[in-house]
């Protein structure tokens, strides 16, 4: 027999139960508003791409949420936009359902306090009234399964309604917002706090009307600037339930002209979103999110691999969105081996990011900053030994390096010519490590193997070469699951297996590296490198 027929087999005797008056029903149930139907969800896993939390709220029978099958405890959540006195809870169950399981609600989404605990349960639909809680997220517990599978809902129903009570006060707007010095690079800012009547959380820093990053104090000072070039700022006050201010007064600010020395400072990583949540200990795509919160890049470089497994649009909006999208107004990104894995290949990587990541209409594009010349590729044509023919890409690159007239140039993509680490060094790369060297090209990063390697410069042909080589580092640690690494060679200046973000340090005509950990420590550092002679 089948797993989806065992499963549709042990569910058959729970729905005539059901209909024979057996639910786990309570009288009395009220005539409230149905609150979380097509509300943002989140769940403690899924058992894959198909079975996500947003199914458990569609309004559908059809689709389902599955967490992973075999663990407790498990849990789905829903945000409900604001708060709301919650009365009800409808849970219909498929064959995998819990037996034990609680419902606990929350205003903030992080500390939540239990409203009803269900113990021996059957499955079949569960319709819970007559509760009593206020909270705009609301959270099922599964902590014993009723089956060895894990926990699966067709449906998860929440009625009430909108709470007088709750808040829906937004702060006042932040006031006074000034300079407090300019240089070439940074712009430093203060205003004066706002008031709630709850109590601010903090603040929202907007540069030229996009968010570039959250304070909890009321200065913040913004890094990564264009000398000579005026800036507007605005500040915007949150609270805990999430009500947000208007906009201040907006502040133009010009830094001074040059770089004064400190160019500019990129964060980059690959291998990024696994399918699991900050509720996780074990996940780590939201930790090394908040480094970049310490980094303050002025852009983000991504080597491939942003999501896992498939890379659907969903999974992009379930994970990766949680956490590094944060930032994806400044994102640069470039795609891996798991962004080609959806179908059609590459759908869910280009609708998530859309014209970031395509902003000449292909996968491959290049952008500048500086005195700096940046190549994002999409190594999967250059992943293959079935080469008939030059890739339209390479002819492309072979063009875009020939035209740039910057003194310094970075190019990142998914999959590193060299590495020490399980996959070990890519023959397939030769031709595109080439035309790296013949130009002169002074940075390469990559990712797809799980783990940190910095390269000595490295010319044609594998050889250490100070003068001529290109430097190449692998960053592939920023949630991927860890690789072991094989036998050192000599071309390697530093390998590690540990969690981190790159923070690239570019100059006018110099670069340095850093890797920071997950307690923001630096695990490794590079010399400075100044910038080869191009022509």
């Amino acid at each position: 027999m089948s797993k989806r027929m065992r499963r549709w087999s042990a569910l058959l005797p729970m729905v005539l139960v059901a209909v024979a008056g057996g639910s786990a029903a309570i009288a009395g149930t009220q005539a409230d508003s149905l609150l979380s139907q097509g509300k943002p969800a989140l769940a403690s896993s899924i058992e894959d791409s198909t079975f996500t939390a947003d199914k458990a709220f569609d309004g559908s029978t059809s689709t389902r949420w599955a967490s992973t099958e075999g663990v407790d405890p498990q849990w789905i959540r829903v945000d409900l936009g604001q708060q709301a006195e919650i009365h009800r809870v409808k849970l219909t169950w498929e064959a995998a359902y819990g037996k034990d399981y609680r419902i606990e609600v929350s205003n903030d989404g992080t500390t939540f306090s239990t409203v009803k605990s269900l113990t021996n349960q059957n499955g079949g639909t569960d319709d819970i009234t007559g509760l009593s809680g206020t909270g705009r997220y609301v959270r099922i517990v599964g902590t014993k399964r009723g089956t060895a599978y894990g926990y699966s809902l067709f449906e998860a129903q929440v009625y009430g309604e909108g709470s007088s009570t709750g808040d829906t006060q937004a702060p006042t707007v932040p006031t006074g917002l000034a300079s407090t010095g300019v240089t070439a690079t940074t712009a430093g800012l203060s205003w004066t706090a706002s008031t709630d009547n709850v109590g601010v959380t903090g603040y929202d820093v907007l540069r030229n009307g996009t968010q570039v990053a959250t304070s909890e104090t009321t200065s913040y000072t913004d890094t990564g600037l264009t000398g000579d070039t005026t800036y507007s700022y605005t500040v915007r006050a949150r609270d805990l339930a999430g009500n947000v201010s208007g906009a201040s007064t907006a502040l133009s600010v010009k830094t001074s002209a040059g770089t004064g020395g400190g160019g500019f400072v990129l964060a980059a990583a690959g291998d990024i979103a696994k399918q699991c949540t900050a509720s996780d200990s074990s996940c780590i795509h939201p930790k090394t999110a908040k480094l970049i919160e310490t980094i303050k890049p002025a852009n983000i470089i991504t080597m491939g691999d942003n999501q896992y497994d498939d890379a659907h649009l969903s999974d992009f909006q379930n994970y990766f969105d949680k956490t590094w999208g944060k930032y994806k107004s400044i994102m640069k990104p470039s795609p891996g081996n798991h962004e080609s894995y959806d179908s059609p290949a590459f759908s869910g990587y280009e609708k998530y990011f859309g014209a970031i990541a395509k902003p000449n209409g292909k996968r491959y594009y290049s952008w500048e900053k500086g005195n700096w010349h940046f190549v994002a590729l999409d190594s999967n044509d250059f992943a293959t030994s079935e080469k008939l023919a030059e890739p339209a890409q390479m002819t492309w690159l072979k063009a875009d390096l020939a035209a740039n007239t910057k003194p310094c140039v970075v190019t990142y993509y998914h999959h590193p010519r060299w590495s020490t680490g399980e996959r070990g060094d890519n023959p397939d790369g030769v031709d595109l490590w080439k035309v790296m060297t013949d130009n002169k090209v002074d940075l390469v990063l990559t990712g797809h193997d799980h783990h940190y390697e910095r390269f000595f410069p490295v010319n044609n042909s594998g050889s250490v070469d100070q003068t001529n080589g290109t430097v190449q580092i692998i960053g592939g640690m920023a949630g991927a699951s860890p690789y072991k690494l094989g036998p050192a060679k000599s071309r390697t200046a530093k390998r590690m297996v540990s969690y981190g973000v790159l923070k690239l340090t570019m100059t006018e005509n110099s670069w340095t590296s850093q890797l920071i950990g997950l307690n923001n420590e630096v695990l490794d550092s590079s010399p400075t490198y100044t910038c080869k002679a191009k022509g």
